[in-house]
Formats: structure tokens, C-alpha cells, sequence
């Protein structure tokens, strides 16, 4: 029989793209999510049968154990930008973790791969960075030979970063960032789940790996490489931190007073903590290289997604190509 791997957070962002590579190694796929009947995308990734969601709460034991039954390697994926009700920072990034891993060598599992992020610090002052932090601890206290992989802001046909603020370029001629000169090297989604099944598999030495695209660029650089793509002209705005600081204040508190009906996906103020630090791989950290992956570039990607934000589609290149030509 083919081996069985549980990916806890399998229809996510990126969880679906290591549950699609998993099953075309030969895998069985159960993909752990809170709501199964919105995961059924993730079915066709395999022959019938191959790829299954189920129903699991990561904040609880017997969730977790009975997700994980059979399974031979586990994959977490699960984490939060923004906490909502019982979902916060501690509990999804801290506790969680630690849950599978200790549940995972309870029931003699061979590996596990966790998926973490550049900036996880125990002494961060941002609860995202910090949590991301004691989730990697946790699961080396019980699964020591673990793979942890931190990717910079991941990029790819479903992000919330390069289509968020894409997005905002048709509401007007100004585009407002925070941390313009805030550094980043963006990673592409399909690359991290290389990574990710390279770890299940055994392919990858235990240990932290710390993945970054080929190309380092500002923030403010990477909105004008997205302009560029998606023939508009702005003009981007760099927001002083502390204006930001008190609209991250207002909208954190907007949150709380609507009893969280307002999530405030705009701006919080753990966010902006972390918008002053760049998110690049660290200096001698295991990366890439290390896992024999040679990470794809922006240019050669960015494009095949971003087309439907140009004024006129996948229309746009042939106008512009036939006012070449009356010209």
C-alpha cells in the first residue's frame, strides 16, 4: 500500500500546491482542514480516492491524533496573518505545532515538515513573529529530526500580497504602502512545496531552512515591478510609520469594539512591528542550495496571474499591439 501523509492546512495557499506534488509522487493525501466541504478543490490533485480532505481542529488532541492515524509523515501548513476569535497567534503558531508534533511522535511518525517564516524570534515584539517562533521550539522538543522551512513573503497565483495590492490600483492613482524601504525576497508558492516534499520524503537533512527568491528588492521596488506588469501608472506612496501606527490603532480598534465583525485586513498594529524589518534569508543560513531547488525568478511568473488586473485583460497586449501598428 502507498504511503499516507496528513497535511494539516492542506487547502490552503500553500498546503495545496505540497498536496498536489504529494500525490504526484505516489502518496496518499489526507488534507486536515477545519471545513472538508470547502476543500474539495484539492480532490482532483490525485486519482480517486488518492486525495481525501477531513475535518480537523488543530487546537484539539483527538482532532489532531485522528487526522493523523495511519499517517507515515505530517506537513503543517496551518498559521495566521490576522487573529480571529479562537484563532489567535498563540494558539494556531505556538500551541499547534507543538500538538502535532507531540502527537506525531506518540504515534511513531517518520517525519514531520512545518512550515514557519522568515523573522521567527522567542524575542520579537511582534506576537506573529514571536508565536512563529515557540511553534518551532515545540516541535523540536518532540520531533528533533523535524524540517522547518521559513519562506519570505511567498508569491503565486492565489497570494494576498501581489493581488491585494493589484487590486487597490483600480480605486485610484495613488497606491499607499507601509515600509517602502522595508526589504523582501519573495519566494514563489510552488517552490516552498518543493521544499516541503523534499522534507516528507527524507531528500532534506534535518534542520532550519530559510527560503528566499533569487532576486532582494524594497517593497517600493516590488510595487513598481507590479505596476510595470499591469500597464498602470501610480503613484506610490510611502505612509510615515507613525500615521500608520495610529490608522493600525484605530482599526485594531475597530475590530474590537465590532466584537470582531470588522477583522481588520487592512492594517494591524502587529503587522506594522513587522514591516520594519526586512525579510530576507539570513546570512549563512541553510537555504535553497542546500536542498538542490533552483527557486524561480518574479519575472518569469508574475505575469502568467497579474494580466486580469491590466486595464483591458488578456486583451491589453494585443490593443497595444495594434496601435503599433496603425502608428
Amino acid at each position: 500500500m502507498s504511503k499516507l501523509v496528513t497535511i494539516y492546512g492542506g487547502s490552503g495557499f500553500v498546503g495545496r500546491y505540497i498536496a498536489r506534488r504529494m500525490a504526484k509522487e505516489g502518496w496518499r493525501v489526507r488534507v486536515a482542514v477545519r471545513r472538508p466541504n470547502e476543500a474539495m478543490h484539492v480532490k482532483p490533485y490525485g486519482v480517486v480516492g488518492q486525495v481525501e480532505p477531513v475535518a480537523c481542529n488543530v487546537r484539539d488532541d483527538m482532532s489532531v491524533a485522528q487526522a493523523m492515524q495511519g499517517a507515515d509523515a505530517v506537513i503543517n501548513c496551518v498559521g495566521v496573518l490576522n487573529e480571529t476569535g479562537k484563532n489567535s497567534f498563540d494558539a494556531v503558531q505556538a500551541e499547534a505545532p507543538e500538538r502535532i508534533a507531540r502527537i506525531a511522535a506518540a504515534n511513531g511518525v517518520a517525519r514531520m515538515v512545518h512550515i514557519s517564516a522568515i523573522g521567527a524570534d522567542a524575542d520579537s515584539d511582534s506576537e506573529y513573529s514571536r508565536t512563529k517562533a515557540l511553534g518551532e521550539a515545540g516541535i523540536l522538543r518532540h520531533m528533533p529530526d523535524a524540517v522547518i522551512l521559513r519562506p519570505s513573503v511567498i508569491f503565486g497565483a492565489e497570494d494576498q500580497f501581489f493581488n491585494r495590492f493589484a487590486g487597490m490600483t483600480r480605486f485610484g492613482p495613488v497606491l499607499a504602502i507601509v515600509g517602502a524601504d522595508t526589504r523582501f525576497q519573495p519566494v514563489h508558492v510552488d517552490d516552498v512545496a518543493r521544499a516541503a516534499v523534499k522534507g516528507a520524503l527524507g531528500q532534506a537533512e534535518p534542520g532550519v531552512y530559510e527560503l528566499g527568491g533569487p532576486e532582494v528588492a524594497s517593497f517600493r521596488d516590488l510595487m513598481q515591478r507590479m505596476l510595470d506588469i499591469i500597464h498602470r501608472r501610480r503613484i506610490v506612496v510611502a505612509l510615515p510609520f507613525p500615521i500608520a501606527r495610529i490608522m493600525a490603532a484605530v482599526l485594531d480598534m475597530a475590530k474590537f469594539v465590532s466584537f470582531q465583525l470588522f477583522p481588520n485586513n487592512i492594517l494591524t498594529r502587529d503587522q506594522l512591528k513587522n514591516l520594519r524589518r526586512d525579510n530576507v534569508v539570513a546570512e549563512g543560513a541553510n537555504g535553497f542550495a542546500e536542498l538542490g531547488i533552483e527557486p524561480k525568478t518574479m519575472q518569469s511568473v508574475l505575469p502568467t496571474y497579474l494580466w486580469k488586473f491590466r486595464p483591458n485583460g488578456q486583451y491589453d497586449e494585443i490593443q497595444a499591439s495594434a496601435r503599433n501598428m496603425r502608428a
